[in-house]
């Protein structure tokens, strides 16, 4: 099975006012957020995982600190939101699908583990957490189905909380692209997402509730992650997906 991967660090993470790139931000372990999302990338996907970040505040400042993965620019990092930077790693991936991550996700790379088997099928999904729906999250609801049918900050009665991690069928990349050029210069990539829903693309929602994962948008979110047990920020043993 070949994977590629897109990490979405291109924003300037003003609510969490550090001078760096938020992904570059470290963690109790020593490592940055990158760092750590790299680690478990290849831990689990293997050495050779094809990595893009999507760079664009201080762009320079994650191109040195990581001169192992591959870049693309958003130019416009300043002016749009998180739809315009997953559209510029759609068009510069590799064909194939896609999956992708905000880049201020702390995650237990088990997660991975756990998605192996909508990636083995090639088949879109989001993770969700549904222990918690935040009001200034990203909630979502399902259809009769069980597939997504709304995702936004602005859902009502959410089943749970979308967390960052996220994968694009083959065979629905286009059709997300063309929604993301669709979307509001300001709109974050869930909108692109429900656009492609009403398009007929099916995103199945899976369940990580029981794995550790926390966005860092505020410090209270940086002091949640660095209070995740540490075995659950590394894998101790090479396993790739696959021998799954």
């Amino acid at each position: 099975m070949n994977v590629q991967v897109s990490i979405l660090a291109a924003g300037m993470g003003t609510r969490l006012g550090r001078p760096l790139p938020k992904s570059q931000t470290r963690l109790r372990d020593g490592r940055t957020i990158m760092q750590q999302q790299v680690d478990n990338l290849r831990s689990v996907l293997g050495a050779d995982v094809p990595i893009t970040v999507v760079v664009g505040f201080k762009a320079t400042v994650i191109m040195e600190a990581r001169p192992d993965v591959l870049f693309a620019y958003n130019e416009l990092f300043d002016s749009t939101n998180t739809s315009k930077s997953l559209l510029r790693a759609l068009v510069t991936s590799q064909p194939g699908g896609v999956l992708w991550l905000n880049g201020d996700v702390v995650f237990d790379p088990r997660i991975l583990l756990d998605v192996q088997p909508w990636l083995s099928r090639d088949e879109s999904f989001v993770c969700v957490n549904t222990e918690a729906v935040g009001d200034e999250e990203v909630k979502y609801t399902v259809d009769a189905e069980g597939f997504v049918q709304e995702l936004s900050k602005t859902v009502v009665g959410g089943l749970g909380e979308a967390v960052g991690i996220n994968y694009v069928s083959s065979r629905d990349k286009a059709v997300l692209i063309e929604c993301l050029r669709a979307c509001e210069d300001q709109d974050y990539f869930e909108r692109g997402i429900e656009l492609a829903i009403e398009r007929g693309v099916r995103v199945a929602p899976v369940d990580i509730s029981a794995r550790d994962v926390v966005e860092i948008d505020f410090e209270q979110d940086l002091v949640r992650a660095d209070a995740i047990d540490a075995e659950h920020l590394r894998l101790d043993v090479h396993t790739s997906v696959d021998a799954l």
